[in-house]
């Protein structure tokens, strides 16, 4: 059924700028809530980054003026632009989404198979 793949991962310079991408792809009649989330070892999965279906924005403390969420409801995809990124933000990165696949059922979750951002020193 529904699938989120994430894109764009890699290795970027602390100071530099990566942008990942998520897009869905199955049956979708609409997509609620986007979200970036993160994990690294040994601790907690944080959300990183949220926008609703009517573009309201929700960022973590941490990395609110230096990341930005965006989504395109027609490609059905959801884009994260990390910009003067840190060591700090190394981490598996995963994409989230609440998704109603047809008018008569509520939206459920789901969730990419996440992908590493490394970042050197």
């Amino acid at each position: 059924q529904v699938q989120l793949v994430e894109s764009g991962g890699g290795l970027v310079q602390a100071g530099g700028s990566l942008g990942l991408s998520c897009a869905a792809s199955g049956t979708i009649f609409s997509i609620n809530n986007m979200a970036w989330y993160r994990h690294t070892p040994g601790k907690q999965r944080d959300l990183v980054a949220l926008i609703t279906k009517d573009g309201r924005t929700d960022y973590a403390d941490s990395v609110k003026g230096r990341f930005t969420i965006s989504r395109d409801d027609v490609k059905k995809t959801a884009s994260l632009q990390m910009n003067s990124v840190t060591p700090e933000d190394a981490a598996v990165y995963f994409c989230y989404a609440a998704i109603r696949q047809t008018i008569r059922e509520s939206a459920s979750n789901y969730w990419g198979q996440g992908i590493q951002v490394t970042v050197s020193a």
